[in-house]
């Protein structure tokens, strides 16, 4: 069963109540999206440990409701926290 769009936002904003994210489904399928999420919590972080929590707040849904997800991840610039 594909996860919504609303359900993923939920799980996203849950975990990075700062973020500004926007999500794309990539097929109309509710299975591929691509999600941009700038959250502080990515501050000094390596872009493998950012991807590290975003999948970590995804609670075990990737490969299951949600089939994939492209990822772009930052850090608010400076001036804009």
């Amino acid at each position: 069963m594909p996860m919504p769009v609303d359900t993923l936002h939920a799980h996203l904003a849950d975990a990075f109540p700062d973020a500004e994210i926007e999500i794309t489904d990539l097929a109309g399928d509710g299975d591929h999206y691509r999600a941009r999420i700038v959250s502080s919590a990515f501050a000094g972080l390596p872009r493998v440990r950012q991807h590290q929590l975003v999948y970590a707040a995804l609670k075990g849904k990737m490969g299951g409701e949600l089939h994939a997800l492209a990822l772009e991840t930052a850090a608010p610039a400076a001036g804009d926290a």
